[in-house]
């Protein structure tokens, strides 16, 4: 079935679901599609409050690009740019899939169509014909929309000059801006901002404490599907947390994690705030960077790390409905599988947590960081170094890490292959290629690979068979604790398996045992 458009005369059931949608203004949909209307010339998210149009003036689009393309402007009432972004990237694992998640990591502003393509192991002839078929639009015109959405966002919740916002979201001039934000949103950016619901936050660019005085500080709110657990993601990341890399604060209903970042311009540290002071919908992030370019990068990695653009409604309906995982469901709806900030450092966690419990992984990695990180100078409390780079972790060579001398080679080995490009691990593996790569690597075994690939892309159907904290956890909840039949059981909860996982692993904690 095509993934472009979905028109109103085919008896298509995804169709009728669609509109279904759009009728009752559904927001669990806003951002999975897009509503195009035929009469109007606007695109709008499924829960716009417009009157709704008739099915045969619909058109449906996976992605606002596509709509762009097809020669619509965004809606001025529901401001489709701003809904949170579809989980279905995660969800499929195909060559679309995987160049989604690098297009927003903007692989296509720092690298080209060529090196999109080259990440993905196809030609870029081949890459521009599959994303056209499936979502109707190229990699640059996606790229482009990446830049608009960015652009809406710094233009509505900061004070940055335009021309800064331009630099920011990746166009080469204002004049860039300037037109694409007339053609996509039908005003020009001084409008834009002028409709801004909230007040703008100002850009700092002083000097704070010991940091450089060039270092730009700005906020920017990023949309989440409710419900979110933001307390249970950030304890989940908190106990995780490397000294001087991360801190991580739960105060009942409220939660903030930072941590400093290694971005494409330049180091840089992120600080989230979510819970009742933010409100619900929606999460306030703080940057701290090196270059404005990074902006659109790092917002894109907090969005994986916290996993925002997950559909919970539609993961916690299904495991919800199964009488072993229902009362975790009701007590922690919209719970999340946390994603990686950094994917080199992410397979260096695995490797070092290897059969040892989280407090032992988080102190050795900490040993590992104070000796091989670079020193980072920030405004955010508690942050110190970076996570030290694949090349450095190499140079190390083992000598911080008390653990076996097979594991530390391990670490090393692996290290040094992905800092020399031998092994590749970002966002656009396909999971099967990636966890195959990784266990052709003496020391790495199935459960890493899957840890791996249930953090760095976000996999939402990892069950990690033989993981003794989910053999724990299936023993509190009166399910089977054998590996072979809890793996059999949990074949009942895909494609969700990732997040089963997080609420058997909860059940788990009373005894004890901690999950990797």
């Amino acid at each position: 079935m095509s993934l472009v458009t979905l028109p109103a005369t085919a008896p298509d059931p995804v169709f009728a679901e669609r509109y279904r949608a759009i009728a009752a203004r559904d927001v669990r949909f806003d951002g999975q599609f897009f509503t195009a209307v035929r009469t109007t010339g606007i695109y709008c998210r499924p829960s716009c409050p417009a009157r709704t149009p008739r099915q045969e003036n619909v058109t449906f689009y996976l992605t606002s690009a596509a709509a762009h393309g097809a020669g619509y402007r965004a809606c001025k009432r529901c401001l489709p740019e701003a809904a949170p972004g579809t989980p279905a990237w995660d969800l499929r694992g195909d060559l679309t899939a995987r160049a989604m998640r690098l297009v927003a990591d903007g692989v296509v502003d720092r690298e080209g169509v060529d090196g999109l393509a080259a990440r993905l192991g196809y030609s870029p002839r081949h890459v521009g014909r599959v994303l056209r078929k499936d979502l109707g639009a190229g990699p640059l015109t996606l790229a482009r929309a990446h830049r608009a959405q960015t652009a809406r966002t710094l233009l509505t919740s900061t004070a940055l000059p335009v021309a800064d916002v331009a630099f920011a979201a990746g166009f080469g001039s204002i004049r860039q801006l300037n037109d694409t934000v007339r053609e996509i949103f039908a005003t020009t950016p001084t409008e834009l901002r002028a409709r801004a619901t909230g007040p703008a936050i100002a850009v700092l660019t002083d000097r704070t404490g010991d940091e450089p005085a060039s270092r730009v500080r700005l906020q920017v709110t990023l949309p989440v599907r409710e419900p979110f657990d933001a307390v249970g993601t950030v304890a989940y990341l908190g106990s995780r947390a490397v000294e001087g890399v991360e801190t991580a604060t739960v105060d009942g209903r409220q939660a903030t994690y930072a941590r400093t970042l290694l971005l494409p311009h330049g180091p840089g540290a992120v600080h989230v705030t979510a819970g009742a002071a933010v409100g619900p919908g929606r999460v306030a992030l703080r940057l701290e960077l090196a270059s404005l370019q990074d902006v659109a990068t790092a917002v894109a990695r907090v969005r994986r790390l916290l996993d925002l653009d997950a559909d919970p409604v539609a993961v916690d309906a299904a495991l919800g409905a199964d009488p072993a995982l229902a009362a975790s469901v009701a007590a922690t709806p919209g719970t999340r599988v946390p994603g990686a900030a950094d994917p080199h450092e992410l397979v260096v966690r695995a490797i070092v947590g290897q059969q040892i419990s989280v407090a032992a992984a988080s102190t050795h990695l900490g040993r590992l960081t104070a000796a091989a990180g670079t020193p980072y100078a920030s405004g955010f409390d508690g942050l110190t170094r970076l996570f030290p780079t694949a090349a450095q972790v190499a140079d190390d060579d083992g000598a911080h890490l008390a653990l076996p001398a097979r594991q530390r080679q391990t670490v090393t080995t692996t290290a040094r292959a992905l800092a020399d490009g031998t092994l590749r691990v970002d966002v656009g593996a396909d999971a099967e290629a990636l966890r195959a790569d990784l266990e052709a690597r003496p020391g790495i075994g199935p459960w890493t690979s899957g840890y791996v690939a249930l953090r760095v892309l976000g996999h939402p159907d990892t069950w990690l068979t033989g993981d003794v904290a989910l053999r724990a956890g299936a023993r509190a909840l009166g399910l089977p604790d054998d590996h072979r039949a809890l793996a059999e059981r949990a074949a009942s909860w895909a494609p969700w398996r990732s997040y089963a996982a997080r609420h058997v692993w909860r059940a788990a904690a009373p005894t004890g045992r901690t999950s990797p």
